[in-house]
């Protein structure tokens, strides 16, 4: 531990002292900067992993040299191909192997048909609500076994939210990592309780999407000796084990089968490169039992890639058997002894086992099926939805929608006999053609504010699923305004529809927005002024201007938030397919609102000083972008903690149509627990089995006080004592509970601490 102190010290004092380095050509300047831990650990079979270790084992032993090493890689996708697997391993044949199929992505199938459109990783953070996270990632997992798919490329827990312009925050589970180690906790277990291997991503580090890979990735020149390197991310023991690595833990703890390794350097080293990472954190200090996966053409080399931990490039970037940094390669060096072949055995054991472990060996339908490459050609049809899950959809889609204004009781709306809606995110969009994923296909090296062609369902690039059977929110009022006999107006093209757009007896107007976000770039702020235009412009003329705005993050609001006549505010995230059917309920009181933010909303984007936009900078180190955490712990609520910024909405916030009481706090210590300074016990799955020892018990109770039933989130946070640094956050979540009380109810709940959540990393012992 103090040696790795030492580095990071040395890591973080360079960047900022020395000039004239811009023209290294080579990263031999920053070896050292990430400590270096070899051999890569063989993984042993943990807990309940021996009986698939046992017959992974098995199977190594009787395949060849030249079929092991094709285990490694993808079989590269042809236009003939019958299904669109983002990543092929190979079948063998003798032995009745049929291969795997790997494909995106943690909010639904990316390319398929006949499936469901998800709420986001956001949506399902603006919940807060554990049993809704496990039963939708229960039907994710049962859709992508219906298609006979192996590996899901999620869930996402990197990026944690280090940059409110992230470009994609919204797949990720919220901005502190208790909340989202919570959440990642019950998705793992309902997507691989499924029999699917979840894909745990980015490890780690991979906060701003702006120079997160190499130039080439986009310009295909790889030779140029100016192409950019992917941006270093610079950041300290501590603080990397208190926050980032935090949610990577519980999905470790809850036995995930794959860890996919990030685009970017972490102290200098690419991070699926970097042995101290996947040799020293994740496969010794944690334990992991499963496989580490690159992304999408981030490896770098070849044996050193094995050597550090990786396990796994079976995505088509990597080639083939032939051309691949692997493949043959690692058949050469097996046979010439630069890579020792029992290496490449547990990299193949790591593959199979969690395969093993889930039941897939007991499939009998060939893997991708009914996930065909072209849909206008023929192809195998198989239905994934099952309409049993109809109701998690929904309640999902309701829980991810937070109610942050709400003046005089303008919502739940009272049987409106007018009703206007306004805006370009009301409606369905224009078109939805056989191949196309709603915002998946964007440019990736630009990104627009807003996305135009009808309402955001879910963010772009590869997260992002198709709008199979989507209800827009016009849609949905549509159908309300009918049944109540309402008379309907809408606008959904004009920027300023000023007093002659307006019916002077509208009882209400609806306006619609959103904030896009896409994989590969960083949005360039968090406002737009074309929609806070037509937001005034509709408030300067209607009395009752109700703004409902599809959000993929923090979204600011004080251009208009203050306005008299803009009554009510909605946050309503990225709800996927049931959109519409939810905006419904809760605009006219048939659900209750209760979700809450995930995030810190600030007051002005200057707020969030350099937490703002992503680093840029490219001095002085050349090719060699740096990105300095010297935040520290700080970011989200913690920032504004310490910096006493007092925000616009807070980061657990959201209001209800009833009213909650808290009381009866009890605070009691356990006097079986261990208090020992350093948790005791061998390594398992998560670390030491001693971190997870209760040590500590809270009780409340809550009491509904209102005249609607409802839910409300009982939200625990501690303050731990500070050290003489400053490290530690005025207040750290440790806890949420959300009962669901009648008007008048009462009930208590029960907060158990562990010895994890009442430590901090110690990086002299």
């Amino acid at each position: 531990m103090r040696l790795i102190t030492q580095l990071a010290i040395v890591a973080l004092s360079l960047y900022g002292s020395t000039q004239g380095l811009k023209n290294i050509t080579d990263d031999t300047f920053f070896y050292g900067l990430s400590e270096p831990v070899y051999p890569s650990p063989n993984a042993t079979g943990l807990e309940s992993w021996a009986e698939s270790y046992a017959k992974a084992r098995s199977m190594v032993a009787r395949i060849t040299l030249e079929e092991k090493a094709n285990f490694t890689i993808s079989i590269p996708r042809g236009e003939d191909e019958l299904t669109s697997c983002q990543g092929r391993i190979g079948p063998i044949e003798r032995l009745g192997f049929p291969g795997m199929c790997l494909a995106d992505a943690g909010n639904g199938l990316r390319q398929g048909e006949l499936t469901s459109t998800w709420p986001s990783g956001i949506s399902v953070a603006a919940s807060w609500n554990r049993e809704l996270a496990l039963q939708r990632a229960i039907g994710l997992g049962n859709e992508f076994a219906n298609k006979s798919l192996n590996v899901i490329f999620g869930p996402v827990v990197g990026p944690l939210g280090r940059i409110a312009t992230g470009g994609r925050n919204w797949e990720g589970l919220g901005y502190d990592p208790w909340l989202a180690g919570t959440l990642v906790r019950e998705t793992v277990k309902g997507i691989q309780g499924a029999g699917v291997i979840a894909s745990l991503k980015h490890f780690i580090g991979n906060e701003q999407e702006t120079r997160r890979s190499t130039s080439s990735m986009l310009t295909d020149d790889a030779t140029s000796p100016d192409t950019l390197q992917a941006v270093s991310v610079n950041v300290d023991d501590k603080t990397l084990h208190e926050l980032y690595l935090w949610p990577f833990v519980d999905a470790i703890k809850e036995g995930v089968g794959n860890v996919m390794c990030s685009y970017n350097r972490l102290n200098n080293s690419y991070g699926c490169q970097n042995s101290h990472l996947l040799n020293g954190i994740l496969k010794t200090e944690l334990g992991f039992q499963g496989f580490v996966l690159t992304d999408w053409g981030a490896q770098h080399s070849g044996v050193a890639n094995a050597e550090a931990g990786m396990d796994s490039a079976a995505l088509p970037e990597g080639g083939n058997y032939e051309t691949s940094l692997w493949g043959k390669n690692l058949t050469l060096a097996v046979q010439n002894g630069t890579l020792p072949e029992h290496r490449l055995d547990d990299m193949v054991i790591r593959v199979l086992a969690p395969y093993y472990k889930l039941g897939q060996d007991q499939r009998v339908k060939q893997p991708g099926l009914g996930f065909p490459t072209d849909h206008t050609r023929p192809h195998a049809v198989v239905d994934a939805v099952d309409p049993a899950m109809d109701a998690v959809r929904l309640q999902g889609a309701i829980e991810a929608h937070v109610l942050v204004k709400n003046n005089n009781g303008t919502l739940p709306l009272k049987k409106p006999q007018i009703l206007s809606v306004f805006g370009y995110s009301a409606k369905m969009q224009d078109f939805y053609r056989p191949n196309e994923n709603l915002a998946a296909d964007v440019p990736w090296n630009v990104v627009a504010d807003i996305w135009t062609n009808g309402t955001l369902f879910v963010g772009g690039g590869s997260g992002a699923t198709g709008a199979r059977r989507a209800i827009a929110p016009m849609d949905a009022i549509r159908q309300r305004a009918w049944k109540d006999r309402t008379q309907l107006f809408w606008d959904f093209d004009t920027a300023q529809p000023g007093v002659k757009g307006i019916n002077a007896n509208t009882d209400a107007c609806l306006v619609f927005g959103n904030a896009f976000a896409s994989e590969a770039v960083d949005k360039v702020g968090l406002h737009d002024d074309y929609t806070d235009g037509l937001i005034l412009s509709v408030a300067a003329n209607c009395t009752n201007t109700i703004v409902v705005l599809h959000n993929t993050g923090a979204r600011l609001v004080d251009r208009f938030v203050d306005h008299p006549n803009v009554t009510a505010i909605i946050m309503a995230h990225l709800p996927g397919e049931e959109s519409g059917n939810a905006l419904v309920q809760l605009l006219y009181g048939d659900a209750n609102p209760s979700g809450k933010l995930p995030y810190t909303v600030a007051k002005n984007e200057s707020d969030y000083t350099h937490l703002l936009l992503p680093d840029q900078a490219i001095t002085p180190y050349g090719i060699f972008p740096q990105s300095n955490f010297t935040e520290g712990n700080f970011i989200d609520y913690r920032h504004f903690d310490r910096e006493e910024i007092e925000p616009r909405y807070p980061f657990g916030f959201g209001l209800s149509y009833t009213t909650f009481d808290l009381d009866n706090l009890d605070i009691a210590f356990l006097s079986n627990s261990s208090l020992s300074r350093f948790p005791r016990g061998p390594i398992q799955q998560g670390g030491p089995v001693g971190l997870w020892d209760i040590v500590a018990r809270i009780t409340a109770r809550v009491i509904n006080t209102g005249d609607v039933a409802g839910a409300e989130v009982a939200q625990l946070y501690l303050s731990i004592p500070q050290d003489k640094e400053n490290t530690v956050p005025v207040r750290q979540l440790r806890g949420f509970v959300k009962p669901f009380l009648k008007p008048g109810e009462a009930t208590n709940v029960t907060f158990n601490l562990t010895r994890r959540d009442l430590s901090v990393w110690d990086i002299t012992a």
